[in-house]
């Protein structure tokens, strides 16, 4: 006879990411999830059906070099069934000289029609959403789902973040992990870096003199520089290499995380804002608690009036945009 677990005593559960669309960014994710062990299952969903059987396979013929983990994938949505979080990445695909903001149409479109289906087939899930225009896809899924909103967020800025902590780096020759620094705002061209706020260990980013370490004063000239180079990243990598896919799926793995090991961490994901300085209704990247039920909590980040300025702007332009679309 079977042990039955004690009344208030949560029986041992194994986790499921469903990821919808096996192109180049959902398969990529899967690949990290693996191989970060991030879950127990990672599911595949795609209307290719050939493509998803394909990606399904590559990957699993891998799987005895990663953590004790399953794959699978169809092309039917039941296959996302008892996920605990879903990443949807499909959509329209950007080209390029396309700003992110000239795919809303068509995948504005396509998240109406799909997000009533994947609640319905994983209505515990946490959803994420990873494809561009990646703010007013998820204000689209937010209002289309009729899920508490913390139930419903973006990626956000936190492959901006990573690009920008990155990129300060190399200005200043020091260790990545070593630098604090975060992107606020939309998902693309009004991204607003929070210079007042960031760091290398504990030396305000503003009072860095180079030292003996890197090349000289982090002046204004060198903060326009990095900010254009954070913006102008996607633009570069679509029009060399087609997408980006390697570290939006790094980063999307990280949240994952976040989310399945309750850890409470603080990422700049894009969620929908209610009074956060007087911005509401307009989903936008804030640093936010990121835990077991999505965001939990945003941190109203101290700011400079020229920072703050930037971020109602941001949010300004993401309205306009929504209003296009009837909200």
């Amino acid at each position: 006879m079977s042990e039955q677990p004690r009344p208030g005593v949560d029986r041992r559960r194994t986790t499921k990411i469903g990821i919808v669309g096996a192109g180049s960014v959902g398969a990529t994710i899967a690949y990290a999830a693996l191989m970060r062990g991030a879950a127990r299952t990672v599911a595949l969903f795609d209307i290719n059906a050939a493509k998803v059987e394909a990606e399904v396979l590559d990957l699993g013929h891998g799987i005895q070099f990663m953590p004790e983990a399953q794959v699978i994938g169809a092309d039917d949505l039941s296959v996302l069934a008892d996920s605990d979080v879903v990443v949807v990445t499909a959509g329209a695909k950007q080209k390029p000289g396309q700003s992110r903001l000239d795919l809303a149409d068509a995948t504005v479109g396509l998240v109406r029609d799909l997000m009533p289906k994947l609640v319905e087939v994983a209505p515990d899930a946490v959803f994420m959403m990873v494809t561009n225009p990646v703010d007013i896809v998820t204000y689209a899924a937010i209002r289309t789902s009729n899920l508490e909103p913390g139930r419903v967020f973006g990626s956000g800025t936190v492959l901006d973040s990573s690009r920008l902590r990155w990129l300060v780096a190399q200005h200043c020759n020091v260790a990545v992990q070593s630098v604090h620094a975060t992107i606020a705002g939309e998902h693309g061209d009004s991204e607003i870096p929070l210079w007042s706020s960031a760091a290398i260990g504990s030396v305000p980013l503003l009072n860095w003199r180079g030292a003996k370490t890197g090349n000289g004063p982090f002046d204004q000239a060198v903060r326009n520089r990095i900010a254009q180079e954070v913006v102008g990243s996607a633009y570069r990598i679509i029009e060399g290499k087609g997408a980006t896919n390697y570290a939006i799926a790094q980063a999307a793995t990280r949240i994952v995380e976040a989310v399945l090991k309750d850890e409470k961490s603080i990422l700049p994901v894009s969620s929908l804002l209610n009074d956060y300085y007087g911005i509401s209704d307009v989903c936008l990247s804030v640093p936010a608690v990121v835990g077991r039920s999505g965001v939990e909590a945003r941190l109203e980040v101290p700011m400079s009036g020229e920072e703050l300025a930037g971020l109602r702007r941001s949010a300004d332009h993401l309205h306009e945009i929504a209003h296009r679309f009837g909200w």
